[in-house]
Parts: structure tokens; sequence; C-alpha cells
């Protein structure tokens, strides 16, 4: 039997979660970086889980059929780094992480270390991008 995805939309605080990050730069990152995913996204955030902040959701399907559903955007300022989720623009194009600045990728992820390392300006095509991916992949 399958588990349910442990990490779900909640009713949890955005700004009271941020404001909980004791390190002053990484909570300071985690407010600048609410403000461009609301305003590239058009939508407010929702926790996920105890440490992400989405914008949106999306449902897919697993192999066995069951539907779940997951954050469409969305970020984590962690304590080792800020984690953007752009699983989608990763898997297709990566072409804007050579102006990006000092980054580290996952398959589903980009790690920052603080938001002065890289262009503010790309990272925003770069959300962007991943959602206009999400959206053709799966339409709300």
């Amino acid at each position: 039997m399958a588990s349910k995805n442990k990490t779900q939309a909640n009713d949890a605080d955005v700004i009271s979660f941020i404001n909980r990050i004791e390190n002053t730069r990484r909570r300071e990152d985690g407010l600048a970086l609410l403000e461009i995913y609301k305003q590239v996204t058009g939508q407010q955030p929702k926790m996920w889980g105890s440490s992400i902040i989405g914008f949106g959701r999306y449902t897919y399907t697993l192999a066995s059929g069951k539907q779940e559903q997951f954050l469409r955007s969305g970020f984590s300022p962690r304590k080792q780094n800020l984690s953007i989720y752009v699983a989608a623009f990763l898997s297709e194009n990566s072409i804007l992480l050579d102006s990006l600045g000092k980054h580290k990728k996952s398959k589903a992820c980009l790690y920052i270390n603080r938001l002065a390392d890289v262009d503010l300006n790309i990272l925003k095509q770069i959300i962007d991008q991943d959602l206009t991916i999400m959206d053709t992949r799966y339409p709300a």
C-alpha cells in the first residue's frame, strides 16, 4: 500500500515561520523570496509541511493510479541554503543557469546560499519558466 505524501498544505502562518528563522540573512532572504514569488506567481503563499512555502498546487497521478497534490511552485529557507523548487524547469531547460550566479542544483531544486549571490532577474525568469512548463504539463 502506497503511503500518502507527507508534505501537505496546511494553515500555518508563512510570515511567522519565516520570522522564526534564527539566521538574520536567511530570514531576510526568505522574506525577499516571498515577495519575489508573490510577484511572479500572482498568488498568496501557503505552508506545505513544516518548512516549505508553496504557491498554487497541482494534481499528479502515481503509477498505482492514485492521485496526489503538491505545490506548483515554492521555496524553503533551510538552515544550510535556500531551496528553490523548479523541477520542471530543470528537466527541460537550464540555459538561464549559466547567468544565474552561484548555485548548486539537483533534479528538483536550485540551492542558493544567499540571494546576493545570484541575479534576481534571472531567478524570476527561472521561476516564471518553471510555472509555464507546469501549466502545460498540469493545466489548472
